[in-house]
């Protein structure tokens, strides 16, 4: 009897080791979230993660599908977190001490790991194309908003989610005291505001700071002089339970920290919407030559 359950028990040990890692990646459905997800999946597929990728959802669905388990983990933003999904009023302009907060009460409430902070701020802002800016000495959010008392038909340009976050469009006009119409604010996917701003279909368009096209088009971000937008540091969420099973994932998954910034995510945002690259592509090639993929 012994003897059977010793082979039994060797059996098991047998069968974990050469048991299949499955995780679950999900990704934000813009070029960043894009490409920061599939430098996750590389990663984790370089040390014997076997991945599924739930690429392309908007940021409550992919927040829902994490708390009920459907994916497994995905990069956030700490933003998002303490303004949309815990509904927070209190703005916290400290990166790590915000990160550190949103960190605390996603583990304590919902089981939710934060892993390192990644080093750089993709928070919102709204531009305007230069020669408007120019022209109109419009360089401030507050500049605009003494600008709109006296010109009514200007046109905003976000997306659809932005124009229903608690912390989105409406809030931002009513922070700064702008009477826009509603009618006058167009929903349409983050990328196609900038070529709608570009071509003048639109006048002000919501932007990420770390989006490439405000190069490509020569677009003047307006200063948020009085404080609007958070910190929008990103990091790696994942699920309590799976990182309990797999602790080897926080120790992959550093390079995030170590070798992202805002240049770097920049650059790596030119290459898929300025050059055309798929962000699998721009991710795999950039591991690679940091060394961390074959």
């Amino acid at each position: 009897m012994k003897k059977k359950l010793t082979i039994f028990l060797f059996m098991i040990l047998i069968l974990n080791l050469f048991a299949t890692k499955e995780l679950i990646i999900g990704a934000k459905m813009f070029t960043e979230g894009y490409i920061v997800s599939n430098l996750v999946s590389e990663l984790l597929k370089e040390n014997g993660f076997e991945i599924k990728e739930n690429f392309g959802l908007s940021s409550f669905p992919l927040r829902k599908a994490i708390e009920t388990g459907q994916v497994d983990i995905y990069p956030e933003y700490t933003g998002t977190a303490w303004a949309a999904y815990f509904k927070k009023d209190e703005r916290i302009y400290d990166p790590v001490k915000l990160f550190e907060l949103v960190a605390k009460e996603d583990l304590e409430k919902n089981s939710i790991v934060w892993l390192d902070m990644i080093n750089f701020n993709n928070t919102y802002g709204m531009a305007v194309r230069r020669e408007f800016s120019e022209k109109n000495n419009i360089y401030s959010l507050s500049d605009l908003s003494e600008y709109l008392k006296e010109n009514k038909d200007i046109i905003f340009g976000v997306n659809p989610e932005y124009y229903q976050r608690a912390d989105g469009i409406f809030s931002v006009l009513s922070y700064y005291e702008m009477d826009v119409p509603r009618v006058n604010i167009k929903t349409m996917e983050a990328g196609l505001t900038y070529t709608a701003l570009n071509s003048k279909k639109i006048d002000v368009s919501m932007v990420y700071s770390t989006d490439a096209l405000i190069l490509k088009y020569d677009l003047i971000v307006l200063n948020d002089d009085k404080n609007f937008f958070p910190a929008y540091y990103p990091s790696v969420m994942v699920r309590k339970e799976i990182l309990d099973k797999y602790p080897e994932i926080k120790d992959i998954l550093k390079p995030l920290k170590r070798y992202l910034n805002e240049d770097i995510m920049i650059r790596l945002n030119y290459l898929v919407d300025v050059e055309g690259y798929e962000p699998k592509v721009v991710a795999q090639n950039y591991l690679k030559g940091l060394g961390f993929i074959k």
